[in-house]
């Protein structure tokens, strides 16, 4: 025969001790702690790779086209670089030129740069 005593919050039934704390076994990790891990280490391999995580909103026609580019610059390096050349082409805007080199560079050949000295009017004072 068993005897219960309730000493606290342990419940002593034939010299075994039972908790009161329901569904809690040590070292048990549940199904979302698992997947959480996992994609940390995911992450973090491919951070050890070099490689980053990038989120993209665009439009759902957008979707196919943008996969196939990331697609492109991750397989092979001859056509990344071509295509990276291509896209900085397209989208860099033009190199900002001033003023003095834009001159500098143009062609003045024929040009006549002369011009008359004109003091301006006579003025009494």
């Amino acid at each position: 025969m068993c005897e219960r005593v309730t000493n606290g919050s342990l419940f002593y039934l034939a010299n075994i001790a039972i908790s009161n704390m329901s569904g809690y076994i040590t070292g048990y990790m549940s199904s979302q702690t698992i997947r959480k891990k996992a994609v940390q280490a995911y992450r973090q391999r491919l951070k050890e790779r070099g490689w980053v995580r990038l989120e993209v909103q665009t439009s759902k026609e957008d979707v196919p086209l943008i996969r196939q580019v990331t697609q492109a610059l991750r397989s092979d390096p001859v056509r990344a670089a071509q295509l990276r050349r291509h896209l900085h082409r397209l989208i860099d805007p033009a190199p900002h030129v001033d003023l003095k080199a834009l001159l500098a560079s143009a062609p003045l050949d024929g040009i006549d740069l002369s011009r008359r000295h004109d003091r301006g009017r006579e003025v009494d004072l």
